[in-house]
């Protein structure tokens, strides 16, 4: 789902995890790319497939008309290397234990 969201932009996930109310996504993007439109469709593909597959079980604790809060965080690595980020978020709670 997140894969094919970003290969479209001509991105690709190098590692992805996070904990129960957020997600960490360490990805790599061409200079062209918008990030806040890239993170725009990302948050509402995935948003849209997630309330179709588990809309029952959602409805337990989503009310409100979106899935995503309308935030996010983008940082650039600067001084780490990618093997120091990948460790990070592989040592971050999975989603939804």
């Amino acid at each position: 789902m997140s894969n094919n969201t970003f290969n479209k932009w001509n991105c690709s996930i190098l590692e992805i995890n996070g904990e129960a109310d957020h997600l960490h996504i360490l990805f790599e993007a061409p200079p062209q790319v918008q990030l806040s439109k890239l993170i725009n469709n990302f948050k509402t593909v995935t948003s849209r497939l997630i309330r179709r597959d588990y809309a029952g079980y959602l409805a337990n604790f989503y009310w409100k008309p979106f899935f995503w809060s309308e935030s996010y965080l983008v940082l650039s690595t600067g001084g780490a290397t990618i093997d120091i980020i990948e460790q990070y978020i592989e040592n971050q709670s999975t989603p939804f234990e």
